[in-house]
């Protein structure tokens, strides 16, 4: 029979061999190739596990995995030569992609497991797998390796032949002592027999580390092999056919041996020369290679910096360019908005100069009205002093809502204790909800002497006046004996100057305007024609406070008009109880019992002095009385209040004092003596209050139109007043620009073509409606 070696060409194919199981591997290790897909590999494993015996003396499985480092890794969508990246990087994706051969061989292990064949995995690395495969053979001795002919997608029922070049390279170098089963879609598409040696000669072919020849019976041509570094190398070209004898393999002499030793020993130093030099050759290729790799990352990495900062730039200038865009849309809206705002400015001073014109020659028409209707008011004042109506109004007596029972039910939730807001002797208060408005509904008590007279009384001072300083009277029921007025949320001014539920304190500006508040009211009162009216219940109590703490009087149960029929009946008032505290009542008129409006202005004193120091009226008036005399006044005002000015602490002490004195001819009148004191402070006290007002806005709230600040005062306008230049100020500050003796604009430098200056009412309404809205 004809031989030739294992690394000769393809040799004849064989019939496929038969499937069932071979025995005569018993106990041995076969060696299963297998790939990172499981899917890749199943149908390999399945078949070997139904190929090989189980049991006892069965074969183990080693699941063998050659794992070649990629010669590219993709980065963001592309294909990044390996060198180009560092070491950490390369070292991180090859544990990650080691990770996945393992867990894709613990999948195997776990299906010869369930199959009840043991087995083991060994991982390899290698630049080339079939290299790595042939490697690895040798180096293990391995004898039985089952692996994959092609991809499963190309296997046919006829396909007879080893497709893959993989397989193609290791059926012809791997090492002829082992046997390979090559599988395609779970079916045996070829298998290479292994070459039959002695122990002796299979221990020598291992060991030996020159070349070895061995004869196979496969061909009529031989062939050599060469073993070099545990690869099988084929020689292409063939030798003559020589016999063979029983004494010599090859049936050669002993001087044709050496000298034939001695020509392949010249051709391997050749070839190795020609390997080392093809060898530094691509080594050198390669560093000229890893240098242009290197030095083109090294441009991408500029490149996409550049790139970078290109689009930053290009960010940077297309935000600026929104930004200059609104703000060319603003200065447009602004100037349209001042064109329009000169245009009507100029209307309105032509029509003020047509105004003036006419004016001019109707000045004698509105004297000669003017007279005419003095001598009117006269006589109309003295037909009202003749029927004796309170002249407080124009209309005289004002209607009354008159309201029924079942509407205060209503509106008080059946006079629910949770609903009530305030108790005395004489009745009761409830917050109540009556025709979608928040009222206060005071119940008189019935058993109460003089209910009647008292809600009589109320409703007849209430109806004939009316003042901003005053309680307004809404409604009233005479079934229940209820009084509504209008709700004031910030309760009584007694509560909150005890800060009664965690209110806040009054600061000093807003105690200023409660008493000028009060003085107002009473000085109204007082003056009333043609009788005044005594409110002789003026107590902290009946001082109301609503949702801006402006203050009004309230509680007109036992107030008096004094008429000169109530004056000649004595026993109507010089016998009548005086109803308010005792701190608050006219020490004058205990003793003599005559109610006039001087005992309005003791109570006055006493609630200014309460104002002052936040204290309870007993022992009241001595405390400041010393205070004063020593010069410590400061000791006893309320530091609730904030910071009192000396000067208008002094002021209103002294004030307060004088209107406490027991003689009533000493005691100053409030209109002529006590409002001129306290018109200053009052006027200043509400321009603080507004200032602050205005600037807590102004800080607090955020999103201020600009067309809403002053460009003086860089803050909200208040009385927002248009100058000759077309811009809008704040009234006190362009009027002091003004004042100063300028004579150009602020704004624009140049010079104003006259002084006028004209409300901007469509402004100021707009900024009150901006300062309600953002303010609740």
């Amino acid at each position: 029979m004809d031989t030739a070696t294992a690394g000769s060409s393809s040799p004849p194919i064989t019939p496929r061999a038969d499937d069932s199981p071979e025995p005569s591997l018993s106990g041995e290790k076969v060696y299963v190739a297998v790939g990172r897909e499981v899917a890749e590999s199943r149908a390999t494993l399945l078949w070997a596990m139904h190929k090989f015996p189980r049991g006892a003396g069965a074969v183990s499985f080693v699941l063998l995995h050659v794992y070649s480092p990629p010669k590219f890794l993709p980065f963001l969508g592309a294909r990044i030569a390996a060198a180009q990246v560092g070491e950490n990087e390369l070292a991180a994706y090859k544990k990650m992609e080691v990770q996945r051969a393992n867990d894709s061989l613990d999948q195997y292990l776990h299906l010869c497991k369930q199959g009840k064949i043991h087995a083991e995995k060994l991982v390899v690395e290698s630049d080339d797998v079939a290299q790595g495969l042939v490697e690895l053979i040798s180096e293990h001795h391995v004898t039985a390796l089952v692996m994959g002919a092609a991809a499963d997608k190309n296997y046919t029922k006829k396909m007879k032949i080893l497709k893959s070049r993989k397989a193609q390279f290791i059926e012809q170098q791997a090492d002829p002592l082992c046997k390979i089963w090559f599988i395609c879609k779970g079916t045996l598409v070829y298998c290479r027999e292994a070459v039959q040696l002695s122990h002796e000669e299979m221990q020598k072919c291992r060991q030996s580390p020159g070349v070895t020849h061995y004869s196979v019976e496969k061909s009529t041509s031989l062939s050599e092999m060469w073993c070099v570094a545990n690869t099988w190398l084929c020689k292409s070209t063939r030798e003559p056919h020589i016999e063979r004898t029983n004494s010599d393999p090859f049936s050669l002499t002993g001087k044709e041996n050496v000298e034939e030793s001695c020509e392949s020993y010249d051709n391997f130093q050749y070839v190795l020369r020609e390997l080392e030099c093809a060898r530094k050759e691509a080594y050198e290729e390669k560093c000229r290679r890893e240098k242009a790799e290197r030095e083109l990352f090294e441009a991408l990495q500029k490149a996409h910096a550049s790139e970078n900062s290109y689009f930053h730039e290009m960010k940077q200038k297309n935000e600026l360019e929104e930004k200059l865009t609104a703000i060319m849309e603003e200065i447009e809206s602004l100037t349209v908005r001042t064109d329009e705002l000169c245009a009507k400015l100029q209307g309105e001073r032509e029509q003020r100069m047509v105004l003036e014109k006419r004016g001019a020659h109707s000045d004698r028409i509105i004297k000669d009205l003017m007279l005419q209707r003095d001598k009117a008011l006269r006589e109309a004042e003295m037909l009202r002093a003749k029927k004796g109506e309170s002249t407080a109004t124009a209309e005289g007596v004002m209607q009354i809502t008159e309201l029924s029972y079942p509407e205060i039910k209503e509106a008080t939730n059946n006079f629910d204790h949770s609903m009530k807001i305030g108790e005395s002797v004489c009745g009761s208060v409830y917050k109540g909800f009556l025709r979608h408005t928040d009222v206060a509904i005071k119940k008189l008590n019935p058993e109460t002497t003089h209910t009647q007279s008292q809600f009589s009384q109320e409703v007849e001072i209430l109806s004939r006046v009316r003042h901003p300083n005053l309680v307004t009277l809404i409604g009233a029921c005479k079934d229940a004996q209820a009084l509504v007025y209008e709700y004031m949320p910030n309760g009584s001014l007694d509560d909150r100057l005890a800060c009664k539920d965690n209110s806040k304190p009054l600061s000093w500006q807003l105690r200023t305007r409660i008493t000028s508040n009060i003085c107002s009211a009473l000085i109204f009162l007082h003056s009333n024609k043609p009788h005044s009216i005594v409110h002789s219940d003026l107590k902290a109590s009946n001082i109301l406070l609503d949702g801006n703490n402006i203050a009004k009087l309230s509680g007109f149960g036992v107030s008096q008009i004094l008429t000169d029929q109530f004056k000649a009946t004595t026993t109507l008032y010089r016998y009548t109880h005086p109803k308010c505290s005792f701190v608050y009542i006219d020490p004058e008129y205990l003793i003599s019992g005559d109610l006039t409006p001087q005992s309005d202005v003791y109570s006055f004193g006493i609630v200014l002095l309460r104002l002052l120091t936040g204290r309870s009226g007993f022992g009241l008036l001595q405390d400041v009385q010393q205070a004063v005399e020593k010069g410590c006044l400061q000791t006893i005002l309320d530091s609730s209040a904030g910071e009192w000015p000396a000067m208008y602490a002094e002021q209103l002490a002294e004030l307060g004092l004088r209107c406490c004195r027991i003689r009533r001819k000493n005691r100053p009148d409030l209109q002529t003596e006590v409002w001129t004191v306290l018109e200053p402070m009052f006027k200043s006290a509400s321009v603080m209050l507004c200032s602050l007002s205005f600037k807590s806005v102004s800080e607090d709230l955020g999103g201020v139109p600009s067309y809403f600040i002053c460009p003086i005062l860089q803050d909200v306008m208040r009385d927002p007043l248009i100058a000759a230049d077309g811009f809008t100020y704040e009234a006190d500050a362009i009027r002091e620009w003004l004042d100063s003796g300028h004579r150009t604009s602020p704004m624009t430098n140049l010079a104003l073509p006259h002084r006028d200056l004209l409300p901007n009412h469509a402004l100021r309404s707009a900024i009150q409606e901006w300062l309600q809205t953002n303010g609740d």
